[in-house]
C-alpha cells in the first residue's frame, strides 16, 4: 500500500538504532552523519543533543572557571536553538509529503509532533548510554549500581513506549487518521528584535 511506502520512510527503529550508535561512535570518532532523507535530519537533531548534553555537563563542573561556564552557556544556547530548528525541520519534512501525496484529514491534532518524540527518543538514548557508562565504573558502591539499574530499566520501558506510541501516530498521520502541523518554537532570547537584551 501506498500508506505502508511513506510510513517506512520514517522507519522508527532505523531512527532509534541511528540514536545508539552514533552515541556511540561520537564518543570515540569525530563527529560526522552518513545519512540520507529524514534520518538524516534525524542525526543532525541527535548531534545537537550530543553537544547540548556534555556542555551541560560541563557547566555544571565545580572545577572550571567563570570563563569556561560563560562558553559552556552561550553554547547550550547556541546548541538548543540548532535542537528546535531540527524538530521542526523534521515535522515539515513530514507535512511536505502530506501535501504532496495529497493527504488530507480532519481528525485530531496529537499533544505533540512527531519531530518532538524523535527528540525525547534521541535524548533516552543518550541519557541510557551514560547510565550504561555508570555501571561501568569501579570507584562506586553497589548501592550506586543499583539506582543506576533503576534509573536505567524506566528509561528502557519509557524508550520502548514512546517508540511504539510514534510508530502509532505516524501511521495514524499518513492514513489521515489524525492531523500534522508544524509547531513554531518562536524562540525569542536569540532575535535582536525581539530580546530586548539584544535590542536595548
Amino acid at each position: 500500500m501506498f500508506v505502508e511506502k511513506l510510513t517506512d520512510m520514517y522507519h522508527i527503529d532505523e531512527i532509534t538504532g541511528m540514536h545508539y550508535l552514533m552515541v556511540a561512535h561520537w564518543h570515540h570518532e569525530p563527529m560526522n552523519n552518513p545519512y540520507h532523507g529524514f534520518l538524516k535530519l534525524a542525526c543532525t537533531e541527535h548531534q545537537f543533543n550530543f553537544l547540548l548534553w556534555h556542555e551541560e555537563d560541563a557547566a555544571r563542573c565545580q572545577r572550571s572557571d567563570d570563563a569556561r561556564i560563560a562558553t559552556a552557556k552561550r553554547s547550550i544556547d547556541l546548541y538548543n536553538q540548532q535542537r528546535n530548528d531540527s524538530i521542526e525541520q523534521m515535522d515539515e519534512c513530514i507535512a511536505d509529503h502530506l501535501v504532496r501525496d495529497q493527504i488530507e484529514s480532519t481528525g485530531s491534532l496529537n499533544t505533540e509532533t512527531p519531530g518532538s518524540a524523535v527528540d525525547r527518543l534521541s535524548i533516552l538514548a543518550l541519557r541510557i548510554y551514560h547510565l550504561n557508562e555508570q555501571m561501568q565504573r569501579s570507584d562506586v558502591e553497589p548501592e550506586h549500581r543499583v539506582m543506576v539499574r533503576q534509573k536505567l530499566n524506566r528509561c528502557k520501558l519509557q524508550h520502548e513506549e514512546l517508540s511504539q506510541s510514534l510508530k502509532e501516530l505516524l501511521a495514524d498521520i499518513f492514513s489521515g487518521r489524525k492531523r500534522h502541523r508544524t509547531y513554531r518554537q518562536l524562540k525569542m532570547y536569540n532575535d535582536p528584535t525581539l530580546n530586548p537584551y539584544l535590542y536595548a
